[in-house]
């Protein structure tokens, strides 16, 4: 099955605007942001479908008996809806296909990536009252219920399996070699958990490069957000532009992303200028 296809370009930049309003937002709201992004890349999805997505949540968060207890009921809770009564989880094919990265397939397919399911765990646990975050476990994203000191964590992609310390440890050990460190179980950050979002979606593009579409516009709404790897960001949109064959607008930013470099690496912004001239010659 083909993955979706981005909108037309009024729409897509209509999207872009309002994802980079809601991001600058005193209280950013996760949801919207992750619904905004798969509206980016997915022309078929309105603005019916995206208020459709947000009362698909508040339905669910409805279906959660009323404050079940502490941190461990609350995770028991949203396991037994979600992953048992509903079905969520997530695969190892679930990496291969965009939508897993797109909260509104998210929803209607029941199957995702462990941070997009993640979204969906945190989103009706908070209109529910729920003390919930997520949690970005290097290589593996989990929710987290209640302070540091009570802290239980969950497995979206396990079906919210309720995780031990040694789980946590075997999930760390197995994504980087090392240790559970304390800093590792802090709450994320919305900004950054769309940001996570985003360069998923890039790596999934990365891999096929016939879908520089959706490369494209994963790099704008990174660019859109308050905080990002700036200079390699722009400096990967320029190429992708050039390799769009927007040449002469891919030129303009490797340029100005040259201008940015000259100031700490001469010789690396004389290749990025080498790189804008051969932009502009396959023009003649």
């Amino acid at each position: 099955m083909r993955a979706p296809l981005p909108p037309e370009p009024e729409r897509a930049a209509e999207l872009r605007r309002r994802f980079a309003a809601e991001a600058r937002a005193e209280r950013p709201d996760l949801a919207t942001l992750c619904l905004l992004a798969g509206a980016a890349g997915d022309g078929a999805l309105d603005d019916a479908g995206l208020d459709a997505a947000q009362i698909e949540l508040d339905r669910l968060a409805g279906l959660l008996p009323y404050r079940p207890g502490g941190p461990r009921a609350w995770a028991l809770a949203l396991a037994g809806l979600l992953g048992e009564r509903c079905g969520f989880r997530g695969s190892a094919a679930d990496y291969q296909r965009l939508e897993s990265s797109l909260l509104h397939r998210v929803l209607e397919r029941r199957r995702g990536l462990p941070i997009l399911l993640s979204v969906v765990w945190m989103e009706v646990a908070r209109r529910a009252g729920a003390p919930v975050y997520g949690v970005a476990l290097p290589g593996h994203f989990v929710v987290g219920f209640g302070p540091a000191e009570e802290q239980v964590l969950a497995d979206p992609f396990d079906g919210g399996r309720v995780l031990s310390g040694s789980d946590a440890e075997t999930l760390v050990a197995g994504a980087t070699g090392g240790p559970l460190e304390p800093g590792m179980l802090r709450p994320a950050d919305p900004l950054d958990v769309v940001l996570r979002v985003l360069n998923n979606v890039r790596a999934w593009a990365a891999a096929r490069p016939e879908r520089s579409d959706v490369a494209l516009w994963a790099i704008e709404l990174s660019l859109a957000l308050p905080s990002h790897p700036a200079r390699r960001l722009r400096y990967e949109w320029a190429q992708l532009l050039v390799l769009r064959g927007e040449f002469l607008r891919g030129a303009a930013e490797l340029e100005a992303y040259a201008e940015v470099v000259a100031g700490v690496d001469d010789s690396a912004a004389e290749r990025v200028r080498r790189q804008a001239g051969a932009a502009r010659a396959r023009l003649n």
